[in-house]
């Protein structure tokens, strides 16, 4: 029996329900659950996402040089334009000007809360 079941991804926010309901429309989520202080969300592929309340939440500064990015999530995605349209239509922004070269295509963007995260294009499975 394994000692841990499955791992979160935990978010401080200053409004959970708001942000939840990004990724939930972002992810296609259908499994939400909501309590006092945060938002659990798990999309239809299993990935979990939590959102937690903190009134003194303050967005990360990255990608200012002095500042570390501390984390960030990444989702592989068939098409990066579409993607990157969704993210900027549920009021999300992009961070990275246009498409990064290398054989990692991706693209940085931020939540409405000011969380970074990665688009990167997935690569097809054998």
């Amino acid at each position: 029996m394994a000692l841990v079941q499955t791992g979160v991804v935990v978010l401080d926010c200053a409004d959970p329900e708001e942000l939840a309901e990004f990724y939930r429309q972002f992810l296609e989520a259908e499994d939400i659950e909501v309590s006092i202080d945060r938002v659990d969300i798990r999309a239809a592929d299993g990935i979990r996402v939590a959102f937690r309340r903190d009134a003194t939440a303050t967005p990360p500064s990255w990608p200012r040089p002095e500042d570390s990015q501390q984390a960030h999530l990444e989702f592989l995605v068939d098409d990066l334009d579409a993607a990157e349209r969704a993210v900027i239509g549920l009021g999300g922004r992009s961070v990275s000007a246009g498409e990064m070269p290398g054989p990692n295509e991706e693209r940085v963007c931020a939540d409405p809360a000011g969380h970074s995260f990665v688009l990167r294009h997935a690569k097809p499975r054998p």
